[in-house]
């Protein structure tokens, strides 16, 4: 592979202190943000599937990519010049409790790449092998979680929602023993290795470990550097400018949080080190998506018996995470006002969010307050009635407002006796939504058109996932490729795609990897 290809620059770590120690050998890092630590190389690696876009932002050629180099360089055998591959040091607050260090355990960062537009792009194996951060455990990755993550991080981005990319799935030739629920069963599974591409991976955690340890110095320096690298727009000094950085991270949370939602995406492990401070979605693990709208609904099996990050209650979460970042930045602030400034925006922007999307969702040029508890009742009635989030929405394009027909629900229903529970107030509430429509201003194809912007008709569901990846551990990407094609576009209904946009079927209802994910990878 042309060592010329990418230029690295390294600018964080470079800004930073690093560990003395090099190497994997498990220890608590004090004092430093990263700690050097090479991949270990994988017996027989083998380029399964990659997102060409991300090869363009980067300036790889599909010649360079198909080439034998390529997955020897993204599974960790082979470097290129000017990589100085790193792992993170970082804490976090896990399921509301401390946690201490935590670091990346099974993630080792390439290097920054300088692209030719002068964006910035870190490149992050995840499932390279052990880190010190690694915590007794061996830092690899199975195929399973790895096409998940390579396939969620894409269809984010066409979804509209901030999140870091994916370039490429490379499968190692090796097994991995996991025991994907905890329970006594550990079994071999196959071995991938996800190159993970965004502009930054610093998360809430990377600036709490420093804080709680007392080391305000190096906490200083890593927001400094956080915002020469990552926040290049903002100016000022001292307080004023963290105070401004602050309220960005803020802002930009509040965003990717209200994208979640008007999507239907559920995260499943909110911790603050799975919180990034550029506003990306990150660490792709338990998530999942609404299919019955249920705003209880948790993907994550460790999270069962609490569920504290259920899909409705990832808003507020969020809002607690920030609590627990600007707590560590306290010792930066001779005055606390310019971080519940920052907490302050985070509410005003998060309800500015909510009431875009629910005014696009329902196709009203505007959300009054009156648009917004309509938007409520929709939402009981989804959830009473065990509706499909994704197609109900998707039916209300098609509902004719001079005469609304109940009808055109019929398809998004689970259970038929929840449908006719909810048959007389849904009929009301579609008589009182219609009534809106032909009060506002926009022509219906513009209302349809805004519609169909906002309401995805492909998303990831669970066990389209599922049925990629049981394809793929018996040697077939065919499903792989084919959701790939799929989720680029996931807002114009397409012919011959109706399996991608169907409810999920009986036989998904308790399979492992559809209704039931653990952090296992």
């Amino acid at each position: 592979m042309d060592t010329d290809v990418l230029h690295f620059d390294n600018q964080l770590i470079r800004a930073l202190p690093g560990d003395p120690e090099q190497g994997p050998r498990r220890r608590e890092v004090r004092g430093a943000a990263w700690s050097s630590v090479l991949p270990t190389p994988v017996t027989a690696p083998t380029l399964l599937a990659h997102w060409p876009e991300v090869a363009d932002l980067l300036g790889l050629s599909p010649a360079l990519v198909a080439s034998a180099d390529f997955a020897q360089v993204f599974a960790g055998n082979a470097l290129l010049e000017g990589m100085q591959p790193w792992a993170a040091n970082y804490g976090g607050h896990q399921f509301g409790h401390w946690a201490g260090q935590l670091g990346d355990g099974r993630a080792i960062s390439l290097g920054e790449v300088l692209a030719a537009d002068g964006r910035r792009w870190e490149l992050q194996l995840k499932g390279a092998g052990p880190t010190p951060y690694s915590r007794g455990a061996d830092g690899r990755a199975v195929l399973r979680s790895s096409i998940r993550e390579f396939l969620c991080s894409e269809a984010m981005h066409y979804l509209g929602v901030p999140t870091t990319r994916a370039l490429s799935l490379v499968g190692t030739g090796e097994d991995v023993v996991r025991d994907m629920f905890y329970d006594g069963h550990a079994r071999p599974e196959p071995g991938a290795i996800v190159c993970r591409v965004a502009p930054s991976f610093l998360r809430f955690g990377s600036f709490e470990l420093p804080a709680s340890r007392g080391e305000e110095a190096l906490l200083q320096q890593m927001v400094d550097a956080c915002i020469a690298r990552d926040f290049p727009g903002l100016q000022g000094s001292g307080e004023s400018l963290h105070g401004d950085w602050f309220m960005q991270v803020c802002v930009r949370t509040a965003e990717m949080v209200a994208h979640w939602m008007r999507v239907g995406f559920v995260h499943g492990v909110m911790n603050t080190d799975n919180m990034s401070v550029l506003g990306l979605t990150i660490d792709y693990g338990p998530y999942g998506w609404l299919e019955d709208f249920d705003p209880g609904w948790t993907p994550n099996t460790t999270d069962a018996q609490g569920r504290r990050y259920r899909f409705g209650t990832q808003p507020q979460v969020a809002y607690w995470n920030l609590t627990r970042f600007a707590q560590a930045l306290a010792p930066l602030f001779g005055d606390v006002q310019p971080l519940q400034a920052g907490l302050d925006a985070y509410q005003a922007t998060l309800g500015a969010c909510v009431r875009r999307d629910a005014a696009a969702k329902l196709g009203l040029s505007a959300a009054s307050d009156d648009d917004l508890q309509l938007h409520q009742r929709w939402q009981q009635l989804m959830e009473q009635g065990g509706m499909d989030m994704t197609l109900a929405y998707r039916a209300l394009m098609t509902l004719d407002p001079q005469a609304p027909d109940r009808g055109v629900l019929d398809h998004v229903f689970y259970d038929d006796a929840r449908a006719a529970a909810v048959h007389e107030p849904l009929v009301a509430w579609l008589d009182d939504y219609a009534a809106r429509v032909r009060a506002d201003p926009q022509r219906p194809d513009t209302r349809q058109a805004g519609m169909a912007r906002a309401n995805p008709l492909y998303v990831l569901r669970n066990w389209l996932a599922q049925e990629a990846i049981d394809r793929a551990e018996q040697g077939d990407l065919g499903g792989v490729l084919a959701l790939q094609q799929v989720l680029r576009d996931p807002y114009t209904e397409r012919a011959g795609l109706a399996h991608y946009a169907g409810k999920r079927p009986a036989w998904a209802d308790h399979k492992a990897g559809c209704s039931m994910l653990s952090c296992s990878s």
